[in-house]
């Protein structure tokens, strides 16, 4: 039986060459991202995954790369949510990103990855081999100046992530909140794509701290909360005033 790795790696290369028969089907071409999220890859990138990209399926929870396999794709979220994570030496698990319709991860800056990825929905993907984008970027200065642009891009985001590890839990759950409105491009109302057990290990707290701060939260008028998921901010200004 071939290794879960194994078995990617055929279905991605599949995907790429139709000729080869695949283990699991990809959907065809990538539809330009739909919903509030604002395309995070530049014009000339996102064009090139849609045009060499492959668009694959991956149900909730299932692994689209994992931790130490070699960095041979890039991926896009076209539906759905993706997280990254990382499983600490006492068995913990630590998120180290969320990422959105529209917005690329799997950009490892050697050559494997330092942490595994799985759909927290059912999500649909575009795949690029990161050799066949390199062959274009080589080509096309606009792609290798959004290349640069979206490292830099992850490189602030593990530095922000550094300095909210110092932050009071108020501040960290109030910070996701209004990182969240923006990301989904929400003035007031959203549904949050990932649960309290996601967001409780992507900020370095309990699920019973989280739930906690989003009931006292709750009974400020700050923010409504419908469900588990369901976000209201009732005052932004306050909420912003809390991690200023």
């Amino acid at each position: 039986m071939l290794a879960p790795a194994t078995v990617r790696t055929a279905a991605f290369h599949s995907a790429i060459h139709p000729s080869i028969s695949p283990s699991a089907k990809p959907l065809g071409r990538a539809p330009a991202a739909t919903g509030n999220s604002v395309d995070a890859a530049g014009d000339r990138l996102s064009e090139t995954m849609r045009l060499m990209g492959a668009t694959m399926s991956f149900t909730r929870n299932s692994e689209i790369f994992g931790e130490d396999e070699p960095a041979d794709y890039l991926y896009k979220v076209i539906s759905g949510c993706v997280r990254t994570y990382r499983i600490l030496s006492d068995g913990r698990r630590q998120i180290t990103g969320f990422y959105l319709p529209g917005e690329v991860f799997g950009l490892a800056f050697g050559a494997d990855h330092t942490e595994s990825a799985e759909a927290i929905a059912d999500s649909k993907v575009v795949v690029l081999k990161r050799r066949a984008l390199d062959a274009v970027a080589e080509r096309d200065a606009a792609i290798t100046r959004e290349l640069f642009a979206l490292t830099g891009h992850e490189l602030r985001r593990v530095q922000d992530r550094i300095l909210l590890l110092i932050e009071s839990a108020q501040e960290r759950v109030v910070g996701f909140l209004l990182e969240m409105a923006d990301r989904l491009a929400a003035e007031r109302t959203y549904e949050l794509p990932m649960s309290r057990q996601d967001i409780a290990d992507y900020l370095g707290l309990t699920i019973e701290t989280v739930s906690r701060t989003l009931t006292a939260l709750e009974g400020r008028a700050a923010i409504e909360v419908g469900g588990s998921r369901r976000i209201v901010l009732r005052n932004r200004a306050a909420l912003a005033a809390m991690v200023n």
